[in-house]
């Protein structure tokens, strides 16, 4: 967005043309200019986060006063819907919400649902969008159409973050909150205001991403024009290269310039190169916009140019009925269509059919894929796409390790603006405590002697008093009761599963860098996965293992460390921590260790078997456990 010269609004400094100086040098004068402006704008840089960090507070103050509460009918959402891809993760989301309801850490009176994609291929999160309104429909009839809906896309199971791979990126735990915030309840928070200001229609966003921001104290986000209405974050150009990017239509001379504009949509690009931003016009020019950092719009700096890019969209419930229509129309989907790429694409004036054929940014081709998305070109053709700009924003993505471990432990800004916390409802030595700074302790026990070393994260974990974890790694689900020096870079998270009706346990172990989706369908290339940074082919070697299809599950188009029958079942917690430890450190220092004489799961496996139950019972252990040394504490206080 381009706005007058000067123009200084909300903490925002917009770069305009430079004034003439008067006396002296040009050279003397440009310095001086440059000075005032570069102050100036770490002046406006200053006020915005203040301002930010002011409204996310109030804004989760507010859920805090409504968790356990039965709320007023329009208040609050009136059906919040969280996707799953499967029977086994719909049955996982439906437990863990309803503990979450025993426990009043959710708002009252509101309609929870999980809707399950059906079976058969995988149809994306636009295609579950698509089965979300039939889903919709069937249960609550010509009433829905009355209701406000959150719909938050779920499904998957999160490759890049595999210690939520079980439980679910919406479960993931945040450091946070009295109970835990969880990125449900944080989404709730940020959104608690849209209700009220919303007609009735669904909002779609997705359980991985986060969204700060600020308006002026009577200014309110409003969701009630006809069509799509999509909020827009103020990014860098890089960043835009992996987002959606919107055009705007020529502001109006009456268009306030503040901290929230409405504005129109000419047309949307989706993940589109600088060069292709610059030709369609969606470059702006401004002296204060967030630059990238690891995952996100995370961190201000004083840069001229920026785009604005997207992150969740609402749309009326006359668009929700056509789309409907469509989906009823159709069938059974047979590929997977993406609600912002297939559906955002086809909106605004300037919209063309070309992007149906383009298929860069697509993760498999499918043959039927070029015709849907033509025939959703022409069944949203023509409708607006309203665009709510919000100036004083951050988008933070948390889906990978890499991103997990820079936001909950090295990400400055993200803990000032939310309140993060070092040590949260956890049992920690004081050394851990006094190095928590760059350390991140959630819901679990650490015994006297434990160490964490800083950029780690643990969670949901019981670690006893001779155990030492290294930089930069995750621990998730563990128990680990003797001694164990985790090396750093290490990913380990154990799972309860149910083999032959009872229940075992398997720790899946790899390095934070691994890639968990990377494939190969010739088994020749197995040495071309890397495990802990050295060969998958050396390491089956070292562990006295055979490559051969029976090493992989799932077909032979599947192979990689997701597939790879590695982790041996044990049947107890402790036991199948060492074990994987023992792969590790064979890995990392190229000893041998058999795991021929070992029943072996592989990461797809254990969740086909994992027994959700016993991991959340685990769970609630630490919690009592916890609890008590709490009331033990204050005690003898």
């Amino acid at each position: 967005m381009c706005a007058p010269p000067g123009r200084r609004s909300n903490g925002l400094l917009w770069r305009g043309q430079p004034s003439r100086a008067g006396g002296g040098s040009a050279a003397q004068a440009r310095k001086q200019r440059d000075g005032e402006e570069g102050a100036a704008a770490m002046q406006a840089a200053g006020e915005a986060e203040v301002l930010l960090r002011a409204a996310t507070r109030e804004r989760l103050e507010k859920f805090a006063q409504l968790r356990g509460k039965t709320v007023q009918t329009g208040s609050f959402w009136d059906i919040v819907v969280i996707t799953a891809v499967d029977k086994k993760q719909e049955i996982a989301y439906q437990q863990q919400l309803s503990q979450k309801l025993k426990r009043k850490e959710l708002p009252l009176g509101v309609h929870y649902h999980v809707f399950v994609d059906p079976p058969g291929p995988k149809i994306g999160n636009g295609g579950s969008t698509l089965h979300v309104l039939q889903c919709l429909e069937e249960r609550y009839g010509d009433k829905w159409d009355s209701f406000t809906v959150i719909l938050i896309h779920s499904g998957g199971y999160s490759q890049r973050l595999p210690n939520a791979s079980a439980l679910g990126k919406i479960f993931t735990a945040l450091p946070f909150g009295d109970p835990v915030y969880q990125m449900l309840d944080l989404k709730l928070a940020m959104y608690i205001d849209f209700p009220l200001h919303m007609n009735p229609g669904i909002l779609i966003t997705c359980a991985d991403d986060i969204e700060l921001y600020s308006t002026e104290a009577t200014e309110f986000i409003r969701f009630d024009q006809p069509g799509f209405t999509a909020l827009a974050h103020p990014s860098s150009l890089t960043i835009g290269t992996t987002h959606g990017v919107f055009v705007l239509e020529p502001a109006s001379l009456l268009t306030e310039k503040g901290q929230l504009e409405y504005r129109s949509c000419h047309r949307f690009l989706h993940k589109p190169s600088i060069a292709r931003m610059r030709q369609s016009g969606a470059v702006c020019e401004r002296g204060h916009c967030p630059a990238s950092s690891p995952g996100g719009q995370g961190n201000s700096n004083v840069i001229s140019e920026c785009v604005y890019t997207d992150s969740l969209f609402y749309i009326d419930h006359t668009t929700a009925k056509l789309l409907l229509a469509f989906y009823k129309q159709m069938g059974m989907l047979c590929c997977e269509i993406d609600a912002y790429g297939d559906f955002l694409q086809a909106l605004g004036p300037g919209a063309t059919p070309n992007y149906a054929k383009n298929l860069e940014n697509v993760t498999k081709e499918e043959s039927g894929l070029v015709e849907i998305r033509e025939k959703i070109f022409e069944l949203l053709k023509g409708l607006p796409l309203n665009v709510v700009l919000l100036n004083n924003s951050k988008f933070y993505h948390i889906g990978t390790t890499c991103e997990y471990l820079f936001h909950f432990t090295s990400d400055r800004k993200l803990k000032s603006e939310m309140g993060l916390m070092p040590n949260v409802f956890s049992i920690c030595p004081d050394s851990v405590e006094d190095t928590g700074k760059s350390a991140c302790i959630i819901h679990s026990i650490l015994g006297p002697r434990c160490s964490v070393a800083p950029g780690s994260v643990v969670e949901y974990s019981w670690l006893g008093p001779e155990v030492s974890v290294g930089t930069n790694s995750i621990i998730s689900g563990c128990y680990i009761d003797t001694k164990a020096d985790i090396p750093p870079n290490t990913f380990i998270a154990t799972l309860s599963v149910r083999i032959d009706g009872e229940v075992m346990y398997v720790s899946m172990a790899f390095g934070t860098e691994d890639n968990l989706k990377k494939k190969v369908t010739d088994l020749a290339d197995t040495h071309l996965i890397n495990f802990f940074g050295i060969s998958l082919g050396q390491c089956l070697e070292l562990w006295g293992l055979r490559i051969s299809d029976e090493l992989f599950s799932g077909d032979e188009t599947c192979r990689g460390l997701w597939t790879a029958r590695l982790f041996p079942i044990c049947s107890t917690l402790s036991d199948s921590l060492k074990v994987s430890l023992g792969i590790l450190n064979s890995a990392q220092n190229t000893l041998p260790f058999k795991l021929n004489g070992f029943k072996l799961l592989s990461v797809e496996e254990m969740l086909r078997h994992k027994d959700v139950e016993d991991m959340l019972r685990f769970r609630h252990q630490l919690y009592e456990e916890i609890s008590l040394q709490k009331l033990k504490r204050e005690s003898d206080l």
